[in-house]
């Protein structure tokens, strides 16, 4: 039995897992993608109920029928020959998706998390209706490409801008952050291209501070992350070095909440962003079921990475 990890090949936190389950006796293969074909080969017959076979790798041999538990970490596109057009490129990556990809996501494994339901997690909209049903409070939203709606809608009250996607851009070669940003008069005024495409806003929630709740199988880790500068108090991501951390108990409502949350969404992992107000209540923001998760450890001493390792284990027993 063993735990397979897909990643890619630089990753600090996936080299202390793959620490902490040999420290456990527990074997561990840790594959990219981005190696098949030319690193990565794969041998696949349907036995029965399953795929048989192997993932074969320069240097190592993955039975699949052996695996019993999968850390769907960040695994890298597929990379083919530089030769083939971009049709046969783009043939070739579908058929890898569908056919070393679908052997992988049916694998009878514990996983942490299976890609179809990341894929399900990552709309936003999804994550706010369902928390609201579990009993979360969740701040009032509004998704539209309508300017008048949006002004409307910050004459309630004070309202903030954010992506519905990654907040990660690339223009013209350059990596850019996109933060979540206050919507003030000028910002009302001037609404230009939001005719475009679906924008978030969504009512500002005064905060005493932030947290970040780790979820690994049945642990709860809450981080409170404290701002000491005007962007941090936006968005704790513009002043990421220069915020406070520590560990906070988490609410049993929230516990509750999120615990329900989880297994609608049917993930063993998570990184959900809270904001608490000078109140002392808990206003859920957003669940990233692909969230890192180190620098928590890092910042708290929380025993995150032990945490997942048992997890993974418990997959094999």
């Amino acid at each position: 039995m063993s735990v397979l990890i897909l990643a890619e090949d630089v990753d600090a936190t996936a080299d202390e897992v793959v620490r902490a389950l040999g420290e456990r006796a527990v074997p561990v293969h840790r594959v990219n993608t981005a190696w098949f074909p030319s690193q990565l080969r794969l041998d696949a017959r349907l036995q029965g109920h399953r795929w048989t076979g192997v993932l074969q790798t320069p240097s190592r041999r993955v039975e699949l029928e052996e695996v019993t538990a999968v850390w769907y970490r960040s695994p890298r596109a597929y990379r083919f020959p530089s030769g083939l057009s971009d049709a046969e490129r783009a043939h070739a990556a579908l058929e890898a998706k569908y056919g070393l990809g679908g052997v992988l996501a049916s694998l009878p494994a514990l996983w942490v998390n299976h890609p179809a339901r990341l894929a399900d997690a990552a709309y936003k909209p999804v994550q706010l209706v369902t928390a609201r049903r579990c009993g979360l409070n969740v701040p009032d939203t509004l998704i539209t490409q309508d300017a008048g709606a949006v002004r409307l809608f910050a004459e309630e009250g004070a309202s903030v801008t954010k992506l519905l996607g990654s907040n990660t851009l690339v223009e013209q070669g350059l990596r850019k952050l996109a933060f979540t940003q206050l919507l003030d008069r000028d910002g009302l005024a001037d609404l230009r291209g939001i005719e475009v495409t679906t924008h978030l806003v969504q009512r500002w929630v005064p905060k005493a501070y932030e947290v970040r709740l780790i979820v690994i199988g049945t642990e709860f880790t809450a981080a409170a992350i404290r701002s000491a500068t005007p962007q941090g108090h936006l968005d704790w991501r513009a002043d990421h070095d220069g915020a406070g951390y520590d560990l906070v108990p988490t609410p049993a409502a929230v516990r509750s909440g999120v615990a329900e949350l989880m297994q609608i969404m049917d993930l063993r992992y998570a990184a959900l962003d809270f904001v608490v107000t000078p109140g002392g209540e808990w206003v859920f923001l957003e669940i990233n079921a692909g969230g890192q998760f180190g620098w928590i450890q890092e910042r708290t001493g929380a025993p995150l990475i032990g945490q997942l390792a048992d997890l993974l284990a418990r997959g094999i027993r």
